[in-house]
């Protein structure tokens, strides 16, 4: 690999790693804002309206500050913090399991090992099952640096998530960190997206369809078949809307339909 190769993956996991640091700071302001908003409630008897003036325009400003972070070449979501309890466990642990889009740009299927992600295969399972993922978009596209094709997001805009975090699982799975802190997702996985923080993932999730490299922090719990990989191959092919490296695939990517059954 050329210096200048390497340079340039180097540059996409720093600003990948300034992205996650901003993005932790949005949300922590944002509990902050949370936390005066209802302080202003309590005396609003006394106050007035004054404070939800104040209060509004700093949530306001917070906002934009979460939305820029958001804006990263990297898969990952600004997904809101655990609040709702994970599915129920009804898949069988010891299966493999298929999960199956329909899209505007083919067919794309991957196989899941539930042995060694139950929670993640039970998780997207349970979401399949009642329609979560049925016309999304995949949101977001790679073609710097990182390569890859998320999708899963409900709002198409890189903060939806089903309201519960799932655990990091199979983090090992690509082998230990080299030097630069980073192992090779090679082409065909499928792995979760997450804040940065530990068990973090929620529904949105990326396909990588040329090799890339990355800190083994996202749960690698997919394999695409090579018809899938041609799929997604070319939506990365076609590039990003206005020929920038991350944003909307030009091609744009419609998931009409999902399905996760036992292989």
């Amino acid at each position: 690999m050329s210096s200048s190769e390497q340079r340039r993956r180097q540059l996409a996991r720093e600003k990948f790693e300034r992205q996650q640091k901003r993005r932790e700071e949005a949300r922590r302001r944002t509990r902050r804002i949370t936390a005066i908003v209802a302080a202003s409630v309590a005396v609003v008897a006394v106050v007035g309206v004054s404070a939800f003036v104040v209060a509004g325009k700093d949530d306001d400003k917070d906002k934009k500050s979460e939305a820029a972070a958001s804006q990263s070449p990297t898969p990952e979501p600004s997904e809101s913090e655990s609040k709702a309890p994970l599915p129920a466990m009804k898949i069988d642990k010891k299966a493999k399991y298929t999960m199956s889009l329909t899209t505007s740009q083919g067919d794309i299927a991957f196989s899941m090992d539930a042995a060694k992600t139950p929670q993640t295969v039970n998780s997207f399972k349970a979401l399949a099952d009642k329609g979560y993922f049925d016309d999304t978009k995949c949101h977001r596209l790679t073609t710097q640096g990182i390569f890859v094709l998320q999708c899963g997001d409900p709002k198409g805009d890189g903060t939806g998530g089903p309201g519960y975090n799932i655990p990091d699982e199979n983090l090992d799975a690509l082998g230990k960190a080299g030097d630069d802190g980073t192992v090779v997702y090679p082409p065909g996985t499928v792995a979760m997206a997450n804040t940065g923080q530990p068990d973090s993932g929620g529904s949105q999730f990326f396909l990588v369809y040329k090799e890339t490299k990355l800190p083994p922090t996202y749960t690698p719990f997919g394999t695409m078949d090579d018809a899938s990989l041609k799929a997604v191959e070319k939506v990365g092919a076609a590039g990003v809307e206005g020929g920038a490296g991350d944003g909307a695939p030009k091609k744009a990517v419609t998931v009409e339909k999902v399905s996760v059954e036992k292989s």
